[in-house]
C-alpha cells in the first residue's frame, strides 16, 4: 500500500465500507431515509448545496472517508460536486470543511454516516496533535487500542498518524497507510516466565525477527533501574530500549527524594536516575520510553524539567476530546436558502474532489 502523503486523498477502496448496508440506510437516522423516499416519490430533485463545519478549532480528519461514503453510497455519485479540505488540515471553529452540491434525493440518506466518520477521527487527531506539540522532539507512541472497540482501530490509528504520532500498537491501526504495530516485552510474557524479566527478554530475542526492536517493560518488580540493568547485561547492544510503566498508585523503589503524590508512577526522579545510571554503567545507548497516565499536561511538565526520556506512550488520554460536525443546506437550486442561524460561508481552502 502506498504511503499517505499530505495533500493526497486516500482511495475510497481503502475504507472497506459496508456499501450495501449504508445504501439501504442501515446506519442512518430514520428521518433521512424517509426524506429520501418522499423526494423520490414526489419526483422532487432539488439541487442543494450542503455545507459542513465543526464547532471547535481542530485538526480535521475523516474527510477522505466521508468522500468515500458519498462516492460509493450515493445514487448518482458522478453528479455530485464535492469540495473539501484535506485530512490533517488545521481548521477554525465554524470553518466550512466540505460542501456537497447535487440532487438532494441522491444523497440525503448519507448525512448521519458522513458526519459520523469525521467526528471521531477529528477528535483523536486534535488530541494527538496537542500531545505531539507538547512532546517536542520526543516521539509519541499511540497506545490506546485497549480502551475502545476494536473496529475503530483503523480510524484512530490513521488520525494519530496524520497528527504526528510515530508508532501504533496494532497492525489494524496502521492499515490505511501500510504501517505495522510495534510493541515491547509485555508484563504477561514476564509473568509466564515466572516473573523473570531476563528470561522473558531472552525468549523474545530468540524467537522474534531481527528487524523488531527489543524494548522491554521493566516495572514488573517495581525496580525499573535494577531490572533494566539486568536485561541490558543479558542482551547487550541488542536492547533498543526500556519502557517505564509504573502504575500511578505505586512508587518505584529507586524514588527516594521526591515526596507526596509526585513520587508515584513514572516520575521525573525515576527517569533522571535511570539515565544517569545507564550512562555510567556503559548502557548509554538504551532509550527510555515512559508511559502510564501521560497526557499533554504531564508531558509538558516533563519537558519543562528537561526529563531525559526518548519517547512517550499515550493511551486513554487521547479519547477525552469530543468534536461534532454539522451539515446544513444553505442553497437550493442555486439560491440562498437555509434555516435561521445558518448561511453560506465560502472557504477558498476547499479543493474540488475529482
Amino acid at each position: 500500500m502506498a504511503k499517505w502523503q499530505r495533500g493526497k486523498r486516500l482511495s475510497p477502496s481503502v475504507f472497506d465500507l459496508p456499501v450495501k448496508k449504508i445504501k439501504k440506510g442501515w446506519y442512518s437516522d430514520k428521518y433521512f431515509i424517509r426524506t429520501k423516499r418522499i423526494l423520490e416519490l414526489d419526483n422532487n430533485h432539488s439541487r442543494v448545496l450542503m455545507q459542513i463545519f465543526c464547532r471547535k478549532n481542530a485538526i480535521v480528519c475523516g474527510i477522505d472517508e466521508a468522500i468515500a461514503v458519498l462516492k460509493l453510497c450515493s445514487e448518482k455519485p458522478g453528479n455530485l460536486k464535492i469540495r473539501a479540505l484535506y485530512d490533517g488540515d488545521k481548521v477554525r471553529a465554524n470553518e466550512t470543511v466540505m460542501t456537497i452540491e447535487g440532487d438532494y434525493s441522491t444523497f440525503a440518506h448519507l448525512e448521519t454516516v458522513y458526519l459520523g466518520v469525521m467526528a471521531r477521527p477529528t477528535a483523536v487527531a486534535t488530541s494527538v496533535r496537542e500531545v505531539v506539540k507538547a512532546a517536542g522532539k520526543k516521539k509519541v507512541l499511540f497506545f490506546p487500542a485497549r480502551f475502545d472497540h476494536y473496529r475503530v482501530q483503523a480510524t484512530d490509528g490513521y488520525a494519530a498518524f496524520i497528527s504526528g504520532a510515530l508508532g501504533v500498537s496494532t497492525d489494524a491501526q496502521g492499515t490505511w497507510w501500510g504501517e505495522k504495530g510495534i510493541g515491547t516485552v509485555p508484563h504477561g510474557l514476564i509473568a509466564a516466565y515466572g516473573g523473570d524479566v531476563v528470561k522473558a527478554a531472552l525468549a523474545f530475542d530468540k524467537y522474534m525477527a531481527r528487524g523488531i526492536d527489543r524494548i522491554v517493560l521493566v516495572d514488573f518488580d517495581n525496580d525499573c533501574i535494577g531490572s533494566s540493568l539486568k536485561v541490558a547485561g543479558a542482551l547487550g547492544r541488542k536492547l533498543w530500549g526500556v519502557r517505564f510503566d509504573t502504575p500511578l498508585d505505586v512508587k518505584d523503589k529507586s524514588v527516594t527524594r521526591t515526596k507526596g503524590k509526585g513520587a508515584y508512577g513514572v516520575c521525573p526522579e525515576l527517569v533522571f536516575k535511570a539515565r544517569k545510571v545507564f550512562d555510567r554503567e556503559g548502557f548509554g545507548y538504551i532509550k527510555i520510553i515512559v508511559s502510564s497516565g501521560f497526557d499533554r499536561e504531564k508531558i509538558e511538565r516533563f519537558n519543562k524539567l528537561n526529563v531525559p526520556f526518548d519517547a512517550v506512550g499515550v493511551g486513554s488520554a487521547l479519547f477525552k476530546e469530543k468534536i461534532d460536525f454539522t451539515a446544513d443546506i444553505v442553497k437550493v437550486n442555486n439560491k440562498p436558502l437555509s434555516k435561521a442561524g445558518r448561511r453560506y460561508i465560502s472557504n477558498r481552502r476547499l479543493k474540488l474532489v475529482k
